[in-house]
């Protein structure tokens, strides 16, 4: 049996995991070596939306895997296909470029934005406008887009052109967004910076300023997305119609996949050579992600997110009032975040392991909150015996 101290002997040390190792799941539990049972709040960074192991899913990897495991990009393959074409009809989209994760899909949603201001309009339009405590991924251009010292520090030098602003600010955004700007990122909730929306009016200035100077607007969606807020795509609650949207995590319930969305008058320009994937489009992830899509998009999925936001809500307001733990409660969806009250014992890594020790799996986010993110079709019953989990780790460090 493997254990934890050779996960610490040969692993670089960029993860500290709980002291448990996790060996199998079903639904919204997960066991460990040890067949510890846990509940499970995470789903593995709102990524397990339909639970793990769901049989649909394990059915369509199953079948693929006797057909096809990889192709090269000189090929196509079914699955890729209609996937494409299920992610086109269901939402703003008429293009899209696969690849393996949310970080590679904002790589080629920069890629794609510049390449089309470049062509449309000549060099000076480069520009990227981004916001302060975003999280678009870890790879060079993505902490850039971060920009905060924690995400940069030792990494430099770092991609150029892009602007910082911060988030739900209107004040100054004028003097980001203009006529050198080739595109806006922006996520309308921010899940790192512990599930933040978007205020309706900043989003319509941006959107304003965009049209006034031919600007992009590039929607990343790899955690808002595929169902989590209680909409396909967490744009269609705001109403914006984006240039570039990207996905990931939930898209593949598990198996490894990102999608880039556009329109054709976006994509045009990146004809063969600008851009490609080893394994963007793999058959195994695209048939996983294509029963996802189709399982998720339907109304009584979407519908149940906000009936089940509601009970949480619910649930953590009322052990709010009973241990006075928590400064604010946040949400969009599934998608919640509890900002901790700052008390002597009541911290992130404490709650993370007293929950741990009561069986629980839960999340943390920046500015001392806590990120709940379960399966989307979560038993009303499993919410109900999770928050009892969760006031149970929290009262054991308040006494």
């Amino acid at each position: 049996m493997v254990t934890r101290s050779e996960f610490t002997k040969y692993f670089l040390p960029v993860y500290n995991p709980g002291q448990f190792i996790p060996t199998k799941g079903k639904g919204s539990f997960v066991w460990d070596q040890k067949n510890n049972k846990y509940l499970d709040f995470a789903s593995g960074i709102a990524v397990s939306s339909l639970g793990h192991c769901h049989p649909d899913l394990v059915d369509a990897l199953n079948q693929q895997s006797k057909k096809l495991w990889h192709l090269s990009n000189y090929l196509t393959n079914e699955p890729a296909i209609k996937l494409a074409k299920t992610l086109c009809k269901k939402t703003f989209a008429e293009k899209v470029f696969f690849s393996n994760s949310g970080a590679e899909a904002v790589e080629a949603a920069v890629k794609t934005a510049r390449k089309f201001a470049h062509n449309e309009y000549g060099k000076g339009k480069s520009n990227i406008v981004a916001f302060d405590d975003a999280f678009h991924g870890r790879t060079l251009l993505t902490i850039a887009l971060n920009g905060s010292k924690r995400m940069t520090e030792g990494f430099e030098p770092l991609p150029k052109g892009i602007i910082q602003h911060p988030y739900n600010q209107i004040d100054g955004l004028e003097n980001c967004i203009n006529d050198k700007t080739a595109a806006v990122i922006l996520e309308l909730v921010q899940g790192e910076a512990g599930i933040i929306p978007a205020q309706q009016k900043f989003v319509n200035a941006i959107k304003r300023l965009c049209k006034q100077h031919n600007v992009l607007i590039i929607i990343d969606e790899v955690q808002s997305g595929v169902g989590r807020t209680g909409h396909l795509f967490a744009y269609e609650k705001y109403k914006i119609q984006p240039d570039i949207v990207c996905s990931a995590k939930a898209l593949g319930n598990g198996m490894p996949i990102g999608a880039m969305l556009t329109s054709t008058k976006v994509g045009k320009y990146m004809q063969p050579g600008a851009h490609g994937s080893t394994y963007g489009g793999n058959p195994l992830a695209c048939a996983v992600a294509f029963e996802v899509i189709n399982k998720i998009s339907k109304k009584s999925i979407l519908n149940g997110v906000q009936k089940k936001e509601k009970r949480f809500l619910d649930g953590l307001n009322k052990i709010n009032a009973s241990l006075n733990c928590f400064d604010e409660i946040r949400s969009a969806g599934l998608w919640i975040g509890c900002k901790l009250r700052v008390q002597s014992k009541l911290n992130l890594d404490n709650l993370m392991q007293a929950a741990y020790s009561n069986k629980l799996m839960i999340l943390k986010a920046n500015n001392n909150t806590i990120r709940i993110a379960p399966s989307l079709i979560i038993e009303d019953k499993l919410i109900d015996e999770g928050l009892e989990r969760l006031k149970k780790s929290i009262q054991q460090l308040l006494d």
